[in-house]
């Protein structure tokens, strides 16, 4: 059962984590580990996400997540 939840404090610390349709294992291949990867770094750099953490596994992502100040979470999609 997939839910989101609203990120109401700006400057909170999120923990996000994503998995891919029936759990398939897409990231045992580097290709799509650098997509994710590079996606990550645009973030950072244009939209001013801030990550703690992160970890990809063979089928779902955790990211520990946070924005810079003045940029809402919700805003970096």
């Amino acid at each position: 059962m997939a839910f989101a939840r609203r990120m109401e404090n700006p400057e909170g610390l999120y923990f996000i984590t994503f998995a891919t349709v029936q759990w398939a294992d897409v990231f045992t291949r580097s290709t799509y580990v650098d997509i994710v990867l590079e996606s990550l770094r645009y973030c950072q750099k244009e939209k001013g996400l801030r990550i703690h953490a992160w970890c990809i596994m063979s089928n779902h992502v955790h990211l520990m997540i946070s924005t810079k100040f003045g940029v809402h979470p919700s805003d970096i999609y």
